[in-house]
């Protein structure tokens, strides 16, 4: 099936793209992006006049970050696309819904890649935890962002997240293998006086859960 990929990043190149070239069921068939591009595939700058030209194209993902994309992830869906998201599926919860019912008003697909729910020992965690009684757990996060988002300035921007952006990933697992729903209790976020999003989180949920995020880690990625 012909794919279009909105968003030509360093995401969109170390994942997405060679997930697509290595899957037999999946055509790259077009790219949209104000600067990057894929060689050898067709290129275009503004969403709607792909939309418009490429009515062969009936599936797009979106690989941007969470606050432009949900005019971009409407349109799509507006024109009849199936949409796939990066995670988060939308910068609040209201953008989810309403992405979520016009997608049932249209009968059409919409899906979040929350794909760190799909590594390999995810499925067996939540299997194991099942009958058990949760007395306490601890996530820690720790990453450099020069190395993941490098002259990314974005994720620093209102709605990029800061280091939720990759803390998202432990907290879709947790929700994903934990027999009881968990709820936020206390929490300090760090941030940069030029910043608007935090590079450290430091928080407790429900269960005696207790989570230690950080950007600034320097050495092995723990």
């Amino acid at each position: 099936m012909k794919i279009a990929l909105v968003g030509i990043g360093k995401i969109a190149r170390d994942q997405h793209v060679p997930a697509l070239a290595a899957s037999t069921d999946w055509e790259l068939a077009a790219t949209v992006s104000r600067n990057g591009q894929v060689e050898g595939v067709e290129h275009w700058h503004d969403l709607g006049e792909m939309l418009q030209a490429r009515r062969d194209i009936r599936v797009v993902s979106f690989c941007l970050p969470p606050v432009p994309r949900f005019d971009a992830a409407l349109a799509a869906l507006e024109a009849g696309r199936f949409v796939m998201l990066e995670k988060p599926p939308g910068a609040t919860l209201a953008e989810c819904h309403r992405l979520a019912d016009a997608a049932r008003r249209l009968r059409l697909g919409v899906f979040a890649t929350w794909h760190a729910r799909a590594a390999a020992m995810v499925a067996p965690a939540r299997a194991w935890l099942a009958d058990k009684t949760v007395k306490g757990g601890h996530i820690t996060w720790r990453e450099d962002v020069r190395k993941w988002h490098p002259g990314q300035d974005w994720v620093f921007d209102p709605g990029g997240m800061g280091v939720f952006d990759p803390g998202i990933n432990a907290l879709s697992i947790l929700t994903e293998i934990l027999p009881v729903p968990v709820h936020l209790r206390s929490a300090v976020l760090e941030t940069p006086e030029n910043r608007q999003a935090p590079i450290a989180a430091q928080f407790a949920l429900s269960h005696d859960i207790t989570a230690d995020f950080d950007w600034r880690q320097q050495g092995p990625q723990t």
